[in-house]
């Protein structure tokens, strides 16, 4: 059996109760909401209802419930998925956060503002006895990476760029794979998938010396046809976040790796800076991971061709498929079988 990462010490203090109430509050748009989008795409099951106040503009599509009916319905933690400027939670809504405590919810938050800073929150939970997740956050001491060979698959996704679908390619791949019959868990490495997977460290977060031992926690050893499928952040060839990115790819000690590409993008975001060939993410990321896995290697391209009408997104896959001979698709468009299939080949057993 695998030694998972409930089995860690430290774990538990990770895990957040579900199912969800998701608090969206007012925020001005469905972007604001993202986090809450991407809890609700990947784990529907744990998303019962949405509590919005009066203008906001973003609608899950799940019911809009009080909450007294999020208790009587068996929600057991209020998720504040919201992705705001600065990670500020906003005064007004610090009442509702208090009521959702005396109302018997824990609260999780992905804002970087940590939820126990502010007393009225901190009094509510002490006297509740109910749990404050901030997710961005941890207090867990993480080692230093050690790069020492551990027993175990780690299939990383890695970037031309931020925000182009790293997250989705490994959930995609841990639906995938297990309708194939392998055994795989995604791994989350950032507040979004922390509330999908319920569970996981949030890097950007962590202190830069323990990066790679955050994720040597998060991906630990297990049964040697275990896969741990770790979600990457950032961009080895982006000047904001290769930091984040290199101490992931040394402690995922990474098996396989997907590249991920937007193919509308010239520059990456926020920064000036030339978006990287598909080739050079491949040929960077082989040179670095051998550090921590010395057989390393590419097993697909995953592209998100939202911006693309069909036809131009099935030639523009076929392209890059014959271009660096490995199976390449749109993971949300069209699906993971050729993925798969390439692990499944590079991986026998």
């Amino acid at each position: 059996m695998r030694a998972g990462l409930g089995a860690l010490p430290g774990a538990q203090r990770m895990q957040i109760a579900t199912p969800y109430l998701m608090f969206l509050g007012d925020v001005p748009d469905r972007l604001a909401a993202k986090t809450a989008y991407g809890i609700v795409d990947w784990r529907p099951e744990w998303c019962v209802g949405q509590l919005r106040l009066p203008g906001c503009q973003a609608d899950l599509g799940i019911p809009d419930l009080t909450l007294d009916e999020a208790v009587a319905k068996g929600c057991k933690t209020m998720v504040i998925g919201v992705a705001n400027a600065g990670g500020v939670l906003p005064e007004h809504w610090v009442s509702e956060v208090v009521a959702a405590l005396d109302a018997g919810l824990d609260v999780a938050s992905g804002l970087h503002a940590r939820l126990g800073a502010v007393p009225a929150i901190a009094e509510a939970a002490e006297r509740n006895g109910r749990q404050l997740h901030d997710v961005r956050h941890t207090d867990e001491t993480f080692a230093t990476g050690k790069g020492t060979k551990r027993p175990g698959l780690r299939l990383l996704t890695v970037g031309t760029d931020c925000s182009v679908g790293k997250k989705y390619t490994v959930l995609a791949l841990e639906k995938g794979m297990r309708a194939r019959g392998l055994d795989a868990d995604f791994r989350a490495t950032g507040q979004t998938g922390v509330f999908i997977s319920g569970r996981g460290a949030a890097i950007d977060a962590v202190v830069a010396d323990f990066i790679s031992g955050a994720v040597e926690w998060i991906a630990p050893a297990a049964d040697p046809r275990h896969w741990d499928l770790i979600e990457g952040q950032g961009s080895l060839y982006h000047p904001s976040f290769a930091g984040v990115s290199l101490g992931l790819l040394h402690g995922a000690q990474a098996d396989a790796f997907v590249v991920c590409h937007e193919p509308t993008r010239t520059t990456m975001r926020g920064v000036g800076h030339k978006l990287p060939t598909i080739q050079e993410v491949i040929d960077l990321t082989v040179q670095l991971g051998r550090l921590t896995n010395p057989d390393i290697r590419p097993v697909g391209i995953a592209v998100n061709t939202q911006a693309l009408g069909e036809a131009e997104a099935r030639k523009l896959l076929d392209d890059l498929a014959a271009e660096h001979g490995l199976p390449a698709t749109d993971p949300v468009r069209f699906g993971v079988e050729g993925l798969v299939d390439r692990i499944v080949t590079e991986f026998p057993g």
